[in-house]
């Protein structure tokens, strides 16, 4: 459409803040306490992330997801989410996505696709798979912040926990 990057990339953020609302669904029908922050100021409905709120809310046993990606165009959401990660100390990061995991090319265009059940960071970036931008997988690998890319529509069909212990479900891209 000729949308120059800088408000297309606007526009990317508020998608994310849009997805975070499902989840943030999703999950309270679980009956799991959630929260929603975002580097977007829209506090209507999510609140501005703050870190120190952030960690307070991880105390206290919330979910909490972060929108809007970092606030500003360039940075990818999936490299604001590995930025999160790495700021909170985060235990996983959660890649929920329109496919069930990590292929070797684009399941939904190649349906001979092949599945890897877990990856390494380093295969992920040698093979420039598509799960994340490189900047996403580089951050969580000098964390040691595992990666759990799943289809966003499981968690409607089940709980987050169990979808976490099923490898088949996802994939879990580490150290290995």
């Amino acid at each position: 459409m000729g949308i120059p990057r800088t408000p297309a990339d606007h526009m990317g953020m508020l998608a994310t803040l849009f997805n975070a609302i499902a989840v943030q669904q999703a999950l309270v029908l679980q009956g799991i306490p959630v929260c929603v922050m975002s580097a977007l100021e829209c506090p209507k409905v999510a609140e501005s992330y703050n870190w120190t709120k952030a960690l307070k809310y991880f105390e206290s046993g919330h979910v909490v997801l972060f929108a809007g990606g970092t606030g500003n165009p360039y940075f990818t959401t999936d490299t604001a989410a590995a930025l999160r990660a790495c700021e909170i100390g985060a235990d996983v990061l959660l890649k929920a996505t329109k496919v069930d995991g990590v292929y070797n090319k684009d399941p939904l265009k190649y349906p001979d696709a092949i599945k890897y059940e877990t990856i390494s960071y380093s295969q992920v970036l040698a093979e420039k798979l598509q799960v994340m931008d490189a900047t996403a997988v580089t951050l969580c690998r000098s964390s040691q912040i595992p990666i759990f890319v799943f289809n966003m529509r499981r968690l409607i069909e089940e709980p987050l926990d169990e979808l976490l212990k099923q490898t088949d479900k996802g994939t879990w891209v580490s150290g290995q």
